[in-house]
């Protein structure tokens, strides 16, 4: 039987190492929903160049699938998981561009957690050889420019900020805030990743609702890509901890202002006891990262 393509009609844009690979398969089980071959289309931000039909194109809709939505009297509805659209600078606007009327789902896990993740995908990756506090420190001068380059040169594509962004990833608020320049509030599905790891199924059950699909539910919610690696030292979280503090507070009020409550929900567990256990387990810290940033 023929196939047909569709744009996506929903994104999940992040945060990277936030349990948006998890969420993304539940939502390719629906039987309404069409997934492409590979978690990460990159469309927005290292593929624009190849043109909307070739993004069209990674969304085919078969015709089993065609019929599972006949059966559940729904049109097939395309996702596109790429955790890379919620920082690139230029992702809001060509997104807004091709598909305005997206839901923009958005996973937010405590920084500190996120950072280190983070550190330890691209050491299994190979691209990073640096130690995490090595690296941290090394972040500022290695991504320095990036982030304008790449809003001067539409072609650019810049390894060191998509890779190396260990701190900047987690200062949330500003990137959630530029994707509102261009899609409203009532688009956006902003969710706590601790809450997906504790409970999967009623947070899948919520998503459903928000994108409008008929309540489905799977036989299991197994976490993916779950990393394991070497406990970071209480010294070092402590300064990073220190270093979003300013950030999370602003978070707070930014999300409570936009989506009421969910500031307190989500922001409540990055506190230091959620994070890190027992605060007299926290190191005094020894400035490795300087002030904690003005905002």
């Amino acid at each position: 039987m023929f196939r047909v393509h569709r744009l996506p009609s929903f994104l999940i844009i992040g945060a990277q190492k936030a349990g948006t690979t998890s969420l993304a398969s539940y939502l390719a089980a629906h039987p309404s929903v069409v997934s492409p071959g590979f978690k990460e289309v990159h469309f927005f931000d290292l593929n624009y160049n190849k043109g909307t039909d070739w993004y069209r194109s990674q969304f085919p809709i078969g015709g089993r699938r065609r019929l599972a939505n006949r059966l559940y009297g729904q049109t097939g509805v395309a996702v596109d998981a790429t955790p890379y659209y919620m920082l690139h600078p230029m992702v809001p606007y060509r997104a807004w561009k091709l598909i305005p009327s997206a839901r923009i789902i958005v996973l937010l896990r405590d920084p500190v957690a996120r950072a280190y993740s983070h550190y330890h995908h691209e050491v299994r990756l190979g691209h990073e050889k640096l130690s995490f506090e090595e690296a941290i420190a090394a972040e500022p001068s290695r991504t320095a420019g990036e982030a304008d380059r790449l809003r001067l040169e539409p072609s650019y594509q810049s390894f060191a900020y998509q890779h190396f962004t260990y701190l900047e990833r987690g200062i949330y608020w500003a990137q959630i805030r530029h994707w509102l320049n261009y899609f409203p509030p009532e688009q956006f599905l902003i969710l706590s990743s601790e809450r997906l790891f504790e409970s999967p199924a009623s947070v899948y059950r919520g998503v459903l609702k928000f994108l409008g699909l008929s309540a489905f539910e799977l036989p299991g919610y197994p976490a993916e890509h779950v990393g394991r690696y070497p406990r970071l030292s209480a010294e070092l979280k402590d300064q990073i901890f220190r270093y979003y503090e300013p950030h999370n507070h602003v978070l707070r009020k930014f999300l409570n202002s936009n989506w009421p409550g969910s500031g307190d929900a989500i922001v409540d567990t990055f506190s230091p006891r959620a994070t890190f256990g027992n605060k007299s387990e926290l190191g005094a810290g020894a400035g490795l990262l300087g002030d904690a940033v003005k905002v």
